[in-house]
């Protein structure tokens, strides 16, 4: 159970409450409940593993101890005498509240006062010394059902008209994804950064739109405006759904952005896509002309890949990163830099470049030079302009040793999701919010990742403490391990 301290010390930090008091109307007399005091009540009712209704935070503010209700505007003092907090103004101050954050011609997609206050709430889940540990982010998108029934065909008439139609993966043998009616739930998830410390894994920002906008696009400007509110970004682990958007939809506004893409190729986009002044452009990178096709068609290792498939794996990965042309700039202002010959560099032996037949033959050797060579191989340089391989250039060589390594880190997503949806105690399957329109979904969205990021500190804590305790004894950390028992291990056992 986590204390409603703890909760509140969220709420004050974040300062959202008294800027959203200052959007709502003034009444005739004040209202008993203040937004502070709501936003306590739904993280308390999602703390408590209960649904989003609005009759469950009403619940939870009444039970509350007497000192509690009383300080809270709970239980308030009227002229009549002590009053309890009722269902109907529970009800009033979150109509108030939505109604002020979410935009006056509703169109599916979060208003810029809506996606503030959320970010200041989950950002200020976030501890102190949490806030620099990490500035890797893994992405990811889920599905969020609407209570709404879908309109009937033809029409557009149901109780939620902000939602629609969207596809999401299931994990049924007979079909690869379904269709379901509401919204693309959006979160970005710290991760540790390349070879360094385990980090909490928080989630730092979040969105939700219609199924009628994609939710890469959607995602990009709350990404993007991370840097001015002074928080940099790192790595952006994403899947292949995020890899194959357009270059301007993604990858290209969070480069501008300062962050480096880590992220699996489309099926679509993986092996030779053309060439640019001779050059073979392929998974992100320019390639020596006659590298070989075995090697461009290279692609990521299946789950079910051995040691040795996995070893022989890497070892043509390294054959191919030698036919790479060596960058010898960064981008400039215009997104332009310069490149040169692998065997300029030194990596292959080629007859067009005289000085690197005198290489050890331990190196790749081009026996067949092209008859006609063109500029990558008769210039000293040249220079790539920041069209090419705009939507697949990333931080590592893909499918290197190095960017399934740090690949591997997109997990942690997939981690966060599966405790939100998780039906012992949170889960946003249809029913969890009854409640219609895209602003009183995301609000207690955010307020479950608020609570779930206290559930994760308290867990980093109490494994630091055993580690601490552990070493004051002498013994290793304590690790999870996971045991797996075949079936034929099963059925050979005693019935």
């Amino acid at each position: 159970m986590i204390p409603l301290a703890a909760l509140e010390g969220v709420i004050d930090a974040s300062g959202i409450a008294p800027l959203i008091e200052a959007m709502l109307p003034a009444g005739v007399r004040a209202r008993q409940l203040s937004v502070r005091t709501l936003l306590a009540g739904m993280c308390l009712t999602q703390a408590d593993g209960r649904p989003a209704h609005l009759t469950r935070v009403h619940h939870a503010l009444i039970t509350l101890p007497g000192d509690d209700q009383a300080r809270l505007g709970v239980l308030a003092d009227w002229k009549n005498g002590l009053h309890l907090l009722t269902y109907r103004q529970t009800e009033y101050t979150f109509g108030l509240v939505a109604r002020a954050l979410a935009k006056d011609e509703p169109d599916g997609l979060p208003s810029p006062d809506l996606q503030a206050a959320c970010d200041q709430l989950l950002e200020a889940s976030v501890p102190a010394e949490f806030k620099d540990a990490s500035a890797s982010l893994a992405v990811d998108w889920t599905d969020l059902e609407t209570f709404s029934r879908p309109p009937p065909r033809g029409t557009r008439d149901c109780a939620d008209p902000e939602a629609s139609w969207g596809h999401r993966r299931n994990n049924l043998l007979r079909s690869q994804d379904e269709l379901f009616y509401g919204y693309y739930f959006s979160a970005g998830t710290m991760e540790r950064e390349e070879n360094g410390a385990e980090v909490p894994e928080l989630a730092r920002r979040m969105t939700v739109c219609s199924c009628r906008h994609d939710p890469a696009r959607a995602l990009v400007p709350v990404l993007t405006a991370m840097p001015e509110q002074g928080i940099p970004l790192g790595d952006i682990l994403g899947d292949s759904g995020y890899a194959h958007r357009d270059a301007a939809a993604w990858a290209v506004p969070l480069r501008a952005a300062g962050a480096q893409l880590v992220q699996d190729l489309h099926p679509h986009d993986r092996g030779p896509r053309g060439t640019h002044e001779g050059a073979v452009v392929s998974n992100g990178n320019l390639y020596c002309p006659q590298t070989p096709r075995r090697l461009l068609e290279l692609g990521p290792l299946a789950r079910t890949t051995t040691k040795d498939q996995a070893a022989d794996h890497d070892r043509k990965t390294a054959e191919l990163a030698r036919y790479k042309l060596g960058r010898l700039t960064s981008d400039d202002e215009d997104g332009y830099h310069r490149v040169q010959c692998p065997a300029a560099t030194g990596k292959i032996r080629c007859p067009l470049r005289p000085s690197s037949m005198l290489l050890d033959r331990d190196r790749p050797e081009i026996l067949q030079p092209p008859e006609h060579p063109q500029a990558c191989c008769t210039q000293q340089t040249i220079t790539v302009p920041p069209d090419v391989n705009a939507k697949t250039r990333q931080k590592h060589d893909y499918p290197s040793a190095a960017w399934r390594r740090s690949y591997a880190r997109r997990t942690g997503a997939e981690r966060g999701f599966s405790t939100a949806k998780d039906p012992a105690s949170n889960t946003i399957a249809r029913g969890w919010c009854r409640l219609m329109g895209l602003a009183p979904l995301m609000l207690f969205a955010t307020t479950l990742l608020v609570v779930r990021n206290q559930r994760i500190i308290a867990a980093w804590n109490a494994r630091q403490e055993e580690n601490t305790r552990r070493a004051a004894r002498g013994l290793p950390p304590k690790t999870r391990k996971r045991r797996r028992k075949p079936l034929t291990a099963l059925a050979a056992g005693p019935p």
